[in-house]
């Protein structure tokens, strides 16, 4: 099969770009069999963002809480609600379903 150069649509910015015949045969050699999604700019700007690990602002933020099983404070990575027990890492480890049964 013949390859020709082809022209893309970037995902992230909607600019087009070229996925020339030497980036096919590249993906090829890897084994990749799908074509790609972004144009090089925002693929390094994806790449660099998953390195650093986001940066301060993909940090979660944490929420005080009150172990409802031994009543330590701890924090948890969501907002309570009051309507549900929340439990602290170890607590939580000692009373939550078996993910072995799924």
């Amino acid at each position: 099969m013949r390859l020709e150069d082809k022209t893309l649509r970037c995902v992230d910015c909607g600019a087009e770009f070229t996925f020339s015949v030497q980036d096919q045969e590249f993906h090829r050699s890897r084994g990749y069999t799908n074509e790609p999604k972004r144009c090089t700019g925002c693929r390094e700007t994806r790449r660099a963002g998953r390195s650093s690990g986001g940066g301060s602002s993909a940090r979660r933020e944490m929420y005080p809480a009150t172990c409802a099983q031994c009543g330590t404070q701890t924090q948890v990575p969501f907002q309570p609600r009051g309507d549900r027990p929340v439990y602290c890492s170890d607590c939580y480890n000692r009373v939550r379903p078996d993910s072995s049964r799924r």
